[in-house]
């Protein structure tokens, strides 16, 4: 008792009076005074009923992606052979990543029977560091970083350029700060989901 008084008090007399008139209405009477008005009442709820319903299937469908790499805030699967620079999702292993599996749902770039060619060079932003450059059939892909935006060191994939086996992908982006395959190396497609971009 002393709560409703309170909250009346908090929200002021007529707003609380007023209350019983707006659940009237909510509830498809035109008033205390007027006669119900039931089809409003069943259409409100219908129409509640069908957004409720869509909501529950739609949101299990989706993959919300919290990653600047790619052009995607939320993708689904999409059945079908992967080809080169559709969108896939997969579990990330690594150590960089945490200590709990992730997934995580980038490009892919360079598949099998692809030429994958590495170059090396010393870092221009950090001495005696080497960075990686990666190019796919001759087109750049990207080039490693010595460390993380949050400064952790990285390692570059050591790999001698060359065609890209069977079963193997490069997994990217164009996004110069991602982690991708210029350090975790080449992805099993057997661990690919195919996806697209909904948003």
């Amino acid at each position: 008792m002393l709560r409703l008084a309170w909250n009346a008090a908090r929200l002021g007399w007529p707003v609380v009076r007023d209350l019983p008139r707006r659940a009237a209405e909510a509830l498809g009477q035109a008033g205390p005074d007027q006669p119900a008005m039931p089809e409003r009442l069943w259409k409100a709820m219908a129409i509640v009923s069908a957004i409720a319903l869509f909501v529950w299937w739609a949101l299990p469908q989706l993959v919300w992606v919290r990653s600047p790499s790619i052009n995607a805030y939320a993708v689904r699967k999409s059945p079908g052979t992967i080809a080169r620079h559709d969108l896939v999702m997969f579990e990330l292993r690594h150590p960089l990543a945490g200590p709990v599996p992730v997934n995580v749902t980038k490009y892919a770039l360079c598949l099998p029977g692809d030429h994958l060619a590495s170059f090396t060079m010393r870092s221009d932003r950090f001495s005696g560091r080497i960075e990686a450059a990666f190019f796919c059939n001759g087109n750049l892909l990207g080039v490693s970083k010595a460390y993380g935006r949050n400064g952790k060191r990285l390692d570059y994939f050591r790999w001698k350029s060359g065609p890209i086996p069977e079963g193997r992908a490069y997994i990217g982006s164009s996004y110069k700060d991602g982690f991708d395959s210029r350090y975790f190396g080449l992805v099993p497609i057997a661990k690919l989901v195919r996806m697209e971009r909904v948003l």
